[in-house]
């Protein structure tokens, strides 16, 4: 049985559909990439499907059940979002550890109950997963774009969803810990769990993904494997480059200097 499952989803803001009939399910154990261009509808697609945004027609289900009959705690349990990140927002002034903790609210009877051993243990694992560890007490208003992100993604990843929806989780990670949020996911899903991420690298999306969708103003126009999608006469359309040729101009680049 399917994790995820979208049907028919129409979605926007106010009178303007901006997702537009699009269906998938997504069965455990998978990662699906979501690219496209720039307001194609990738970031209005992850939030209606993670139940915060109205839907106008069609479903989302998570276990059969629809995301919007669930409770916001009820969602928590099972579905965490890395929404896009930035330097120079306004945040609360807590320290790294504390806006991770926040992620196991759904595991606490209520916000006024103590963390007990259970939760300290699963932060400080996520914190030192995504390499936050010596930074606990330190401020978010003080870090860089880089950690900050980190921090978001393990506050996601202590949740200890069934699903994970990530909007470019790679957005100003150094290279290192790219390379570690791909083992990351796919240990994720190793265990059965499922994940769906927007990123603006097709080549970053195929290194991690079993399947890429690719949208185009609010529609999915192809779902498959990485290569049949990244090799497609379709990317090269809606990108409006040879999508191929760019990868072999940066794969040779990288070799001629190797």
């Amino acid at each position: 049985m399917a994790v995820l499952k979208i049907e028919d989803l129409f979605c926007g803001y106010g009178k303007k559909d901006i997702v537009k009939g699009i269906s998938f399910e997504l069965p455990p154990g998978e990662i699906l990439s979501v690219i496209g261009p720039n307001g194609c509808g990738k970031t209005t697609l992850l939030r209606a499907a993670a139940g915060l945004l109205p839907i106008r027609s069609g479903g989302v289900y998570l276990d059969g059940q629809p995301v919007t009959e669930m409770s916001h705690k009820e969602r928590a349990k099972h579905i965490a979002l890395l929404s896009q990140t930035g330097t120079g927002g306004d945040y609360f002034d807590y320290t790294v550890y504390e806006t991770v903790a926040m992620g196991r609210y759904a595991h606490r009877d209520s916000i006024f109950s103590e963390a007990s051993g259970e939760d300290e243990e699963a932060v400080r694992r996520c914190m030192d997963e995504v390499g936050l560890t010596g930074l606990e007490d330190e401020s978010i208003t003080r870090l860089s774009g880089g950690q900050l992100q980190r921090v978001f993604l393990a506050r996601a990843f202590v949740q200890e969803p069934d699903i994970i929806f990530l909007d470019e989780p790679a957005n100003h990670l150094d290279l290192k810990y790219v390379s570690g949020l791909i083992t990351l996911l796919k240990k994720w899903v190793g265990s059965g769990r499922s994940a769906v991420g927007v990123f603006h690298d097709p080549g970053l999306a195929a290194a991690v993904s079993d399947r890429i969708m690719l949208m185009d103003e609010g529609q999915s126009v192809l779902c498959d494997t990485p290569s049949e999608v990244l090799l497609s006469e379709r990317m090269n359309e809606v990108f409006e480059t040879d999508v191929g040729a760019y990868m072999k101009m940066v794969s040779a680049v990288f070799h001629s200097q190797s």
